[in-house]
């Protein structure tokens, strides 16, 4: 494994703290927002691996619709759904779709991989245990064409 692609297992392996309410979740999302220009990779699970960070308006904007997403397709009163490493000064942010959910936290002794990541490591190829539904690719892709 070379060096980066160690880096960036051992990263998304690490100590993550869930996002348990939607307050909590609008802090995380500020934090990001300020840092926007800090070298953020978007990942898509089930896409290609992003070669380059994205811009600091393309992350503003993922923000924004995946925050819609969230919010209008898990209908709980809590989040649960998304895990950030720091959630005062993140560098890694794993977001699990709400339509694949399983148990996130591996209770079924399978995992399951996020729908999406966002991080300052540059990712590596994650194989996806569920498929990607033709919906979600849709939405991926409307995103940045």
């Amino acid at each position: 494994m070379e060096h980066t692609e160690q880096a960036f297992m051992q990263a998304f392996k690490g100590q993550f703290w869930g996002v348990l309410r939607w307050e909590q979740l609008d802090t995380l999302w500020e934090a990001i927002r300020v840092e926007a220009d800090k070298g953020w990779y978007i990942y898509a699970l089930g896409e290609g691996v992003p070669q380059s960070p994205a811009s600091a308006e393309q992350v503003r904007h993922f923000i924004q619709e995946i925050d819609g997403l969230l919010r209008q397709e898990h209908t709980e009163d809590y989040c649960g759904i998304v895990y950030a490493d720091d959630l005062k000064k993140p560098r890694f942010v794993k977001i699990f779709d709400p339509n694949q959910l399983g148990s996130v936290c591996g209770s079924s002794g399978q995992t399951i991989l996020p729908g999406w990541l966002l991080c300052q490591i540059k990712p590596t190829y994650l194989s996806a245990v569920l498929p990607t539904t033709q919906s979600r690719k849709r939405w991926w892709r409307r995103l940045f064409n």
